[in-house]
């Protein structure tokens, strides 16, 4: 175990004793073996099941609620938001809970990720499944919850491990850089994927709904009519299909993910249990001012974008490679301004709408790539100034997938409040001119405030490239001199 702050000095002995060549022969010692491609790629394919599924959900769901189940808005955002702030409990205590279990012969890390798996496949297929239409609509509420709650249970003992796996991968801080940006190109494509499987499964059903709504020119609240019973049993199958494929492909990615990763302890990260308690483990790591910075930028940024692709991320990976992490996200953000408004306004100009959206994909990328790209700084950081905190990993990676999911959730909450107050009614034809001024509102002036307040927090944020350099330095030292003190 390294000396705590007041045994700083040791660090800075190794330091100044390293003078000349004695200390670059000590660097190229405890230099680790560079990151092989294909853990890379399998721990990237890895993190696929988390954005396939919840881009699924954050798509489609809350049209399955309201249109399908024929849930009313208040019901479907009370699902949508006590789903997501169910994960205030799950994310946190799995943190706590995988930083306390032992290392065992398949790792520390990977059993979590194994054995979840099934649960997650099968709660994601119980979310699609649609009750019979005489249940009343306390136990349909029920139902639902239940199911998106065991599910995100089960996805928090999927993503933080696996998220955490991320300082367990061996090589440098390049290395994880790159590790990182591979893993945020899957995540982009299988957004793709996500979205794509499932509208292609679904979405030929909700046409054909919607040329119901056209012959009969009327308004359906409870379709009830004649002409879309049959449509609305096959919608409702093509649901279970489509979580069907989705779960088949979680089930492949966490295969490939076993198959291919190995959980790589190191000096700093010794992948024991951890000896603090939660609340003292908590309170640490919440005082450790550049996660708490972190945390609060990525928070407000998370929702911005969740209010409102994959061929950015090598650009953005390029871009904080030779300018920095904090120029990409000044930059990155400040592209999506302009396109969102732009989005708004414009509505029949259809080249003018594309190229927009694409400027908006591009900026995304920054969401993906950026904030788990630091995140690993600010852990190092954290353990060079606080040594005796050991194996807290999974705790900093809990939090973050926390205040994730608890933007998306908080975001999709408002959103249907908004259009229950606005006066949306499921299974209408047409819509009121309130629900779609609430729509424009949500999609621009709500999304560009919270950017700014993400770029403002960002201004704070105290890791530069100077202080990465200082910090790798450190690094080296620091395994050297662990090295040395355990030579078995």
């Amino acid at each position: 175990m390294l000396p705590d702050s007041a045994g700083d000095a040791p660090l800075a002995g190794l330091t100044r004793a390293g003078d000349g060549a004695g200390a670059s022969s000590r660097r190229s010692e405890v230099q680790p073996a560079p990151l092989p491609f294909y853990r890379k790629l399998c721990y990237a394919i890895g993190g696929a099941p988390y954005q396939m599924t919840g881009n699924a959900l954050g798509f489609f769901l809350q049209i399955f609620l309201l249109d399908v189940v024929q849930l009313e808005p208040f019901h479907s955002s009370l699902i949508l938001f006590l789903g997501r702030a169910w994960d205030a409990v799950t994310d946190p205590a799995v943190g706590f809970l995988v930083s306390k279990s032992p290392r065992r012969k398949l790792g520390k890390l990977i059993p979590w990720i194994v054995f979840s798996t099934p649960f997650g496949v099968v709660f994601y297929c119980m979310v699609w499944f649609t009750p019979s239409d005489t249940m009343p609509v306390s136990l349909k509420f029920l139902w639902y919850l239940a199911m998106y709650c065991f599910f995100q249970t089960s996805m928090s003992c999927y993503h933080v491990p696996y998220s955490s796996l991320t300082m367990f991968l061996g090589g440098n801080q390049r290395d994880r850089d790159s590790a990182t940006a591979y893993r945020m190109g899957v995540e982009v494509f299988s957004t793709l994927v996500g979205s794509g499987i499932q509208g292609q499964i679904v979405g030929r059903y909700h046409a054909s709904m919607m040329e119901s709504c056209s012959v009969l020119n009327g308004t359906l609240y409870n379709s009830t009519s004649p002409g879309l019973t049959d449509t609305s049993e096959n919608t409702r199958r093509a649901y279970v299909i489509a979580s069907v494929v989705l779960g088949s492909l979680y089930c492949m990615a966490c295969l490939i993910l076993f198959l291919g990763v190995k959980e790589q302890p190191g000096p700093l990260s010794p992948l024991g249990k951890a000896q603090l308690p939660f609340f003292h483990s908590l309170r640490i790591i919440l005082g450790h001012q550049p996660y708490v910075w972190l945390l609060c930028g990525f928070l407000f940024m998370s929702l911005a974008f969740q209010v409102v692709a994959s061929l950015s991320i090598p650009f953005w990976q390029w871009f904080l490679v030779r300018f920095g992490k904090k120029p990409a996200v000044f930059v990155g953000l400040s592209l999506i301004i302009p396109a969102l408004i732009v989005i708004t306004l414009v509505s029949h100009n259809f080249l003018v709408f594309v190229f927009m959206v694409v400027l908006a994909g591009c900026s995304m990328a920054v969401l993906y790539l950026l904030p788990w790209s630091m995140l690993p700084d600010a852990v190092d950081d954290f353990r060079l100034k606080n040594p005796d905190c050991l194996n807290l990993e999974a705790f900093f990676y809990s939090f973050y997938v926390f205040f994730n999911k608890f933007a998306g959730g908080l975001s999709l909450g408002i959103s249907t409040m908004s259009l229950h107050f606005a006066g949306y009614r499921a299974g209408d034809c047409t819509h009121n001119p309130s629900v779609i001024l609430t729509l424009r509102i949500l999609m621009a002036p709500v999304p560009i405030t919270l950017l700014l307040i993400a770029m403002a927090i960002f201004c704070f944020y105290p890791i530069d490239e100077e202080r990465r350099k200082q910090m790798r330095v450190e690094m080296e030292e620091a395994g050297h001199w662990a090295k040395n003190e355990n030579p078995g």
